[in-house]
């Protein structure tokens, strides 16, 4: 840790120490006693991720009903192509930076992530692949794409381990605009067609009956998972965000079969798997001395979250079983 962990609340608590912290300055910034700029960087990553957890549930609930998780994955590695080109038309048109326009990055990465669903669709459509099959084309040609554009044209750039894998330790509190910026753009997109998204993903016949449109709700999604990626990235990168689109709304598709319900439940599991481990990684950097990945706790949090799921939807499933 830096030289700003002496100033730190969190310095050298252990779990349930930074949870019982956490909670008493959650109460001071809601009352108003602590200002939004004195917030701890530890605070600044539960925001962020918390921030994510939320806007990836929201989409990848409609994206694991729908089956377009593959999709999703997809789009998630291509944009990667948007994120390198944006930033060489920044920086040869004379912004030698190694950051990027955020709204150039954004117009990049939407770009891309309907590219990548309309070349799936061709390929599936038009050469009759399999829907997988065109996935998985259209998904290694693209990232590689990606990967060489980053490795060749910005090897002198501080942009390429944090777009693959993100710094959620890098993270600073003027990060939590654009998370909450993309949440919001979520939130009222499906508060406004929640119908619509519910309809032409559990009847598309029906939604085209009524005159919905499947394929301009698909575009719309796609188009969201990203714009929700690319507010993710400087946290967990264009790879790990896929964890925080499935992990959720798995778990919840295992506990419930409500759409109402399963939207809350992974918008819950998000933020609790966010803040669980934030103060993991803060205990066992304050315990064991040991520095890791802050993300990939958090994924690593999602995964034996989902176990557990697993394990408790078998066992009801077997009690009901023996009970009939």
């Amino acid at each position: 840790m830096n030289s700003t962990d002496y100033f730190n609340p969190y310095s050298g608590q252990d779990f349930f120490g930074v949870i019982f912290q956490l909670f008493i300055r959650l109460w001071a910034f809601i009352k108003g006693e602590l200002p939004l700029n004195s917030l701890a960087s530890d605070e600044i990553q539960i925001f962020v991720l918390v921030g994510i957890a939320t806007s990836s549930a929201l989409v990848g609930t409609f994206l694991t009903l729908r089956k377009m998780t593959m999709l999703a994955n997809s789009i998630s590695h291509t944009i990667l192509v948007g994120i390198v080109f944006a930033f060489l038309w920044v920086y040869h048109g004379g912004e030698h930076t190694d950051t990027i326009n955020i709204h150039v990055m954004l117009v990049a990465a939407l770009f891309m992530g309907l590219i990548t669903a309309f070349l799936t669709e061709a390929l599936t459509k038009g050469a009759r692949l399999q829907e997988d099959a065109s996935t998985g084309l259209v998904f290694t040609s693209l990232f590689a794409i990606g990967v060489i554009a980053l490795t060749i044209l910005t090897r002198n750039a501080h942009i390429g381990t944090e777009v693959i894998m993100g710094n959620v330790d890098a993270l600073q509190l003027q990060d939590c605009e654009l998370v909450y910026t993309v949440l919001g753009i979520n939130a009222a997109l499906f508060v406004l067609f929640f119908k619509e998204f519910k309809i032409t993903t559990f009847d598309s016949g029906l939604a085209r009956t009524l005159g919905i449109s499947p394929s301009i709700f698909n575009y719309l999604l796609m188009a969201q998972v990203s714009t929700t990626a690319i507010g993710a990235f400087r946290a967990v990168g264009v790879l790990m965000v896929l964890a925080f689109f499935t992990g959720p709304p798995l778990i919840a598709q295992l506990l419930t079969r409500n759409l109402k319900k399963m939207l809350f439940l992974a918008i819950s599991i998000g933020i609790a798997a966010s803040i669980i481990g934030v103060a993991l990684t803060r205990h066992l950097l304050t315990v064991y001395g040991m520095t890791l990945s802050t993300a990939g706790i958090v994924i690593c949090t999602i995964v034996i979250l989902y176990i557990c799921a697993a394990i408790y939807s078998k066992v009801k499933l077997i009690q009901k079983e023996y009970i009939q």
